[in-house]
């Protein structure tokens, strides 16, 4: 039942964030993924649900895969039928399951088998240590809450049957491998379908230009006011010195009464699908990344607001944490900033070299393409070990 009260908390607290339309739409979808058909083959992903995180962990993961010759298939963790799964792939990998009955039965069949499982996560959710005081956690509801009472997926991760885990960053790597574990890393990527959507959306930011110089930060969830009270100085900063800049703001954040005074260049946007979100990036001159430095779960984040960004040519400022200076050339391909005085003297820079963002951006979709799509992953020593376990 657990499972269930937490959809329920979930549903309630979508709703609550989005509004009753599209919180209920992503309500719906999550309930219609339920019956979605499952066949037969090598690797099954049990998603976590319908979010970005099962989005990229699961169904891009699985779109990767079968591009290097595994036949994938993709289910959600409530699937009332979980347990015949077990009969019909060899491999399984749990993308931040939460443990109920239906997934404790699965597993026990999986284990009877002799198959392989694996556990997935892009962040520290297994760990309730690093969630309190998390904005994300204390805004939720006591029903959403029941799924980290323990930690998500703390069940198998801990499970002595387990042996290898599979995550986004070297940062998330390192915490799995206290566990006694084996580590891989795959990186989130954008699909075929993506990589076609940004394509057009870059062709046509080429043409286009102006006056105005478009900061852009991209919240996605209802949990990044810290991360943005981190880059809050330099950005007023910014606004007062270049009346030409305007701040636009996608997704839910609460900003305090000191941008009331920019109130005509702070734009306020609603949450939109998937392709309107892609779209709304190619509209800004500078994508903004803040996290909150030194705290584990902000370090734990993906690189994914580079390469969303880089992939339709928007070059990206964000904070230094670790997978952060992995990912982007600072210079190069994006910046990144590790105190207040280093976000306003970067963000500048874009403003004042006009070529600078246009050439920038260039490269990071360069990257982004090479390194963080579908098409051309490369990740040899994953796949040869999913290979190993098939035979």
């Amino acid at each position: 039942m657990r499972s269930w009260t937490v959809k329920l908390g979930k549903g309630i607290g979508a709703m609550k964030r989005e509004g009753i339309s599209r919180g209920g739409r992503r309500s719906a979808e999550a309930f219609f993924k339920l019956f979605r058909k499952v066949g037969s083959g090598d690797i099954l992903f049990i998603s976590s649900g319908v979010g970005d995180s099962a989005k990229y962990r699961s169904e891009r993961q699985a779109e990767e895969l079968s591009l290097h010759g595994f036949k994938c298939s993709v289910t959600v963790q409530d699937n009332p039928l979980l347990p015949r799964y077990a009969d019909r792939f060899k491999i399984f990998i749990f993308q931040k399951t939460i443990y109920s009955k239906t997934v404790a039965k699965m597993i026990g069949k999986i284990k009877e088998q002799k198959k392989e499982i694996i556990f997935e996560t892009d962040d520290l959710v297994f760990d309730l240590e690093f969630l309190r005081g998390m904005d994300f956690f204390e805004n939720m509801n006591a029903l959403e809450k029941k799924q980290y009472e323990t930690g998500v997926g703390s069940e198998i991760l801990k499970d002595e049957y387990v042996k290898t885990c599979v995550t986004t960053t070297s940062f998330l790597a390192d915490k799995l491998k206290k566990f006694g574990k084996q580590v891989f890393i795959s990186k989130n990527k954008l699909s075929n379908y993506d990589a076609g959507i940004a394509h057009n959306l870059y062709d046509k930011r080429t043409e286009s230009g102006g006056e105005k110089v478009k900061i852009g930060y991209f919240s996605g969830t209802a949990s990044h006011d810290k991360d943005f009270e981190t880059v809050k100085d330099a950005l007023i900063h910014i606004l007062e010195k270049y009346p030409q800049v305007e701040l636009h703001l996608f997704g839910p954040l609460e900003i305090d009464h000191i941008y009331e005074k920019f109130s005509r260049r702070v734009i306020r946007h609603p949450f939109v699908s998937w392709e309107k979100h892609l779209e709304n990036i190619s509209g800004i001159d500078i994508s903004i990344a803040p996290l909150e430095s030194g705290n584990p779960f902000c370090e734990s984040k993906s690189e994914l607001k580079f390469i969303e960004a880089g992939i339709v040519g928007v070059p990206t400022v964000a904070t230094a944490t670790r997978t952060f200076r992995e990912a982007i050339e600072d210079g190069m391909d994006g910046f990144v900033a590790s105190n207040s005085a280093e976000w306003f003297e970067k963000i500048e820079k874009l403003i004042l070299n006009e070529s600078l963002p246009r050439n920038m951006g260039k490269e990071a979709r360069e990257k982004t393409l090479r390194e963080y799509t579908t098409k051309n992953s490369h990740n040899s020593e994953y796949y040869n070990y999913l290979r190993r376990k098939l035979k």
